[in-house]
């Protein structure tokens, strides 16, 4: 539930530009050929795929690719991106309701905003009751994507459906169980495991509910196969694995799914 992509001729920069930012090697070439792989090797069949548009007019051509991987790549399921900046947010989301993707992506670090600045207002207001936004979460930069801000956006936001990443903030751990645990929105596991430990994740997870819990590998940073190790390794329940691997996923996106040869 949680994969950039990036077309082949800017793959490598945008890979590049992400592990420098966060001083870390990454595990893949950002594309969908190579997530492909990776996933079969996994077991994994079916990815949540996103880019995020760090400039408003990024973000018609970002939605059109994002669209077409879609279509050509029955695997994939697209979240679209919009952007603050951007002069009609509700007409864009509009045509990404049209293109058949199934949400948004917003990285509020790279797209330079704070979750809860009045920018972002009529952003949430065109998403609203339509479409569930996945929000990067956490960073030791800036507190743009503090647990605390998408608290009071919720407030205000009652039907707003959000994935908080990385479990509610990437080393904002503590904030996001004291803001976010419990309320009304999912949390995704990526980036967040192996920083974790066992015992600390199983009590994130379960204290916030493995019903509104998410698989997520943040690929290309990490190895789709060892998050999926580290999250088969926590010692949860097959009914919890299957919550948070596929269950919670297909309901949130009103998709049925096959086990066994027969309809789940």
């Amino acid at each position: 539930m949680h994969c950039h992509i990036f077309p082949q001729k800017i793959a490598a920069r945008a890979v590049e530009n992400i592990g420098s930012y966060y001083g870390i090697p990454m595990n893949g070439s950002g594309t969908v050929a190579d997530l492909l792989a990776q996933g079969k090797e996994a077991g994994i069949d079916r990815f949540l795929v996103h880019s995020t548009a760090t400039k408003t007019e990024q973000v018609h051509s970002i939605n059109d690719y994002i669209a077409g991987i879609q279509a050509g790549n029955p695997g994939c399921i697209g979240f679209g991106t919009l952007h603050p900046g951007l002069g009609d947010v509700r007409a864009e989301a509009d045509r990404v309701i049209s293109l058949g993707l199934h949400g948004i992506k917003l990285h509020p670090e790279f797209q330079n905003f704070r979750i809860d600045e009045d920018g972002m207002m009529p952003v949430y207001e065109a998403l609203e009751g339509r479409l569930p936004v996945l929000m990067h979460m956490g960073d030791e930069h800036s507190d743009f994507s503090s647990p605390k801000r998408l608290c009071r956006v919720l407030e205000k936001f009652p039907r707003l459906t959000v994935i908080a990443a990385h479990l509610g903030g990437y080393r904002m751990w503590e904030e996001s169980m004291q803001y976010l645990s419990g309320r009304s929105l999912y949390f995704d596991t990526s980036s967040s495991l192996s920083f974790l430990g066992r015992d600390r994740a199983l009590q994130m997870i379960r204290s916030h509910g493995t019903d509104k819990v998410l698989f997520g590998s943040d690929y290309p940073m990490w190895s789709p196969a060892k998050e999926l190790d580290d999250l088969l390794g926590l010692g949860l329940t097959q009914e919890e694995q299957d919550r948070i691997l596929w269950k919670n996923a297909c309901e949130l996106l009103k998709m049925g799914y096959v086990v066994n040869n027969r309809p789940a």
